[in-house]
């Protein structure tokens, strides 16, 4: 071949390449984590229950962190921007079982771009404004939801609310402040608000001092309430999340609203402590089995301690009470007492331990609601919500294994 036609192919190739657009660099990551152990607890029953309880030693999986894998990923676009995702998907690492039925990305499924001036925005199956800002001072951080969320995460502090078909904005850091909003529509025709979840919230960061305020309401898309319907954007496998024996009486609302204020301290040399307030009233509607608001009141304080890079202790106490109402006139009160250690393999893998108590006193509503007054009985954290105790008394303990890859 004559050397100057092979020259000139060269030169005409490298003068395409550098006419042509630059392609935006982008990454994605492959993620996971894999949590089991062995639990006891001292009584279970079934949901809506106060008899027939009997202490179970069984497996338990994702305590500290709930077993998951996932993908993330981000494109730059250029100008500050990029384009991010993220498909997680949950599973049971005891037997292999899919967290969600029929949900493949059950945990988090969403899409939207970020920029470091104008924040960021994304749709899809996605954790609430609320949780977001409120969650790095929860009781979980350290005591985990497992045994540590309040009664029955009764304030939604843990991550078992998800929201379908959210649109979500969280703005850049700006003297400290941060705002969140979010917005998930129900898509019932003919309605704006019938199963639709909305919420707010505004966190400080500065220093050694956080705190964190919130508001979510969360709508039944059953018209005047009832029966949680299809369509109601806060939803596991299509069911209500967070029935508990704290709030089964009260299932059928029309809706759901929480306050909360969070914040924590760090006091350095390995101490740092945290507390959260909570508001949660559960309204009902026409078709609800219960005519009074229902209310509950929570307030919690956590002491976490880390005298070595490898160890990390955690203790914490929270008390839930519930008002006067649908003729109860000892209103429902839930003492909780955690203790939890952990203890670092490696960067990637750690051990854990967990201790959990709670004491109840006063009535409740069962599960029919207004006029089926009942004792109210123990159910900690959120790992128990349909293994609650059958009296007003429940211990946990539980030691297992988390490695992340």
């Amino acid at each position: 071949m004559n050397r100057n036609i092979t020259m000139t192919r060269i030169a005409c190739a490298i003068a395409a390449l550098a006419s042509a657009p630059a392609f935006a660099q982008s990454s994605v990551t492959l993620y996971g984590i894999v949590d089991t152990g062995i639990g006891y607890q001292s009584s279970q029953t079934s949901l809506g229950s106060t008899s027939g309880g009997k202490s179970a030693v069984k497996m338990i999986n994702g305590v500290w962190a709930g077993s998951r894998f996932g993908l993330k990923g981000a494109e730059d676009l250029g100008g500050g921007t990029k384009a991010i995702f993220q498909l997680e998907s949950g599973f049971n690492s005891a037997t292999g079982a899919q967290q969600y039925t029929n949900a493949l990305f059950g945990r988090q499924a969403w899409v939207g771009v970020t920029n470091n001036t104008y924040g960021t925005f994304t749709a899809g199956r996605q954790y609430t404004a609320y949780y977001t800002l409120l969650s790095p001072y929860s009781p979980t951080t350290w005591l985990t939801g497992y045994y540590g969320a309040h009664p029955g995460d009764v304030d939604a502090l843990d991550t078992i609310y998800r929201a379908n078909n959210s649109l979500v904005y969280t703005s850049p850091k700006l003297y400290g402040f941060t705002f969140s909003g979010s917005y998930a529509v129900g898509g019932v025709p003919g309605s704006l608000n019938r199963g639709s979840t909305w919420s707010g919230a505004l966190q400080y960061l500065n220093g050694p001092v956080g705190l964190a305020v919130g508001f979510m309401r969360i709508n039944n898309s059953t018209l005047g309430g009832g029966a949680y319907g299809a369509d109601s954007t806060v939803s596991n496998n299509g069911a209500q999340p967070g029935v508990s024996a704290v709030t089964n009486g009260y299932q059928t609302a029309q809706a759901q609203q929480r306050f909360a204020v969070t914040g924590g301290y760090n006091f350095g040399n390995g101490w740092d402590v945290s507390a959260a307030y909570s508001n949660v009233q559960y309204i009902p509607g026409v078709g609800s089995s219960f005519r009074d608001t229902a209310i509950f009141n929570t307030a919690g304080v956590v002491l976490h301690w880390k005298p070595t890079v490898a160890w990390d202790f955690a203790t914490g106490y929270a008390y839930t009470r519930a008002t006067k109402a649908n003729g109860i006139t000892s209103s429902a009160q839930y003492q909780q007492v955690n203790l939890s250690e952990y203890y670092s393999l490696s960067k990637r893998t750690g051990l854990y331990a967990l201790q959990a108590f709670q004491r109840t006193n006063g009535n409740t509503l069962g599960t029919a609601g207004s006029g089926h007054i009942i004792t109210a009985t123990a159910t900690l954290g959120d790992g128990f919500q349909s293994a609650p105790s059958s009296s007003r008394s429940q211990f946990a303990a539980g030691v297992g294994i988390v490695h992340r890859f």
